[in-house]
């Protein structure tokens, strides 16, 4: 059983359609697990289910001892750090980034009438300057990059001082060199013991940072294959995770991925 986030017999299902069917994955203290696989795997829904925003349809979530079900989550929601795509669409574009990060204090996207301790805006300053952003604090939201939001919102997703950190696909949408930024930053967190339990969902093993040990493949809304990186991010694993094919490839702690000779078409 694992002692921060623990899956068992999870199913979700919408209507006839199954999303997931019978997952068990177990994250203990330490780890650090890229969630990987192909467009409609349940990679997000595994995600919302462990940052306690979605139910099971049967089966038991547990987030840090507690049974999703059986606990309110808003006790839950500030000992998990999130984020998403769907988390910046709800950011407002016209909020200075300092006052981004430093309302995730109160678990809300946009300031109104309630006050900072200088120890709450002196933590949130210190965040953006780890991930490089801290001189863009005086900025709106809305006008910075998809590279710089991506780190503005990492930064705000560790303002409570979460136990697990839950990254949806954080490099989408980024170019070559604010992926590889984004990528330096992220082995950095996950370098350092005092990181929360990270999460990380992707679909390219390329956005694998350096430093993550563990890793969920999911097929279809099953598992293929969950464990250390090394055993799961093999070519027979990611073949019959995406249906073609693959050569993987690690090189200095990265993953690349491309499909073998085998299987792509004579010209």
């Amino acid at each position: 059983m694992g002692d921060v986030l623990e899956l068992a017999e999870v199913s979700v299902r919408r209507g006839a359609k199954t999303i997931l069917d019978g997952v068990d994955w177990s994250v203990n203290e330490g780890e650090r697990w890229v969630v990987l696989g192909p467009n409609g795997a349940g990679k997000t829904t595994v995600i919302q289910l462990v940052a306690g925003r979605l139910h099971p349809t049967s089966g038991a979530v547990t987030i840090i001892g507690e049974r999703l079900g059986k606990i309110d989550v808003s006790e839950l929601r500030p000992l998990v750090g999130l984020a998403s795509a769907a988390l910046d669409q709800r950011l407002p574009a016209g909020e200075k980034v300092l006052d981004v990060v430093v309302t995730a204090s109160y678990g809300i996207t946009g300031r109104w009438r309630e006050r900072y301790e200088e120890m709450d805006t002196g933590r949130a300053q210190a965040l953006l300057d780890a991930f490089d952003v801290g001189h863009l604090a005086d900025r709106t939201y809305g006008t910075l990059s998809s590279g710089e939001r991506k780190r503005v919102q990492i930064a705000r997703a560790l303002m409570p001082d979460p136990e697990v950190l839950l990254l949806d696909e954080p490099a989408a949408g980024l170019d070559l060199g604010g992926r590889e930024e984004l990528m330096r930053a992220l082995a950095e967190l996950a370098g350092d013991r005092r990181s929360p339990v990270m999460v990380l969902v992707t679909h390219h093993v390329e956005e694998i940072p350096p430093g993550f040990t563990h890793a969920l493949l999911l097929r279809g809304g099953t598992v293929e294959a969950a464990g250390p990186i090394e055993e799961v991010i093999t070519p027979q694993h990611l073949s019959r995770a995406f249906g073609l094919e693959l050569e993987v490839e690690r090189h200095r702690d990265r993953f690349s991925a491309r499909a073998s000779h085998a299987a792509l078409p004579a010209v």
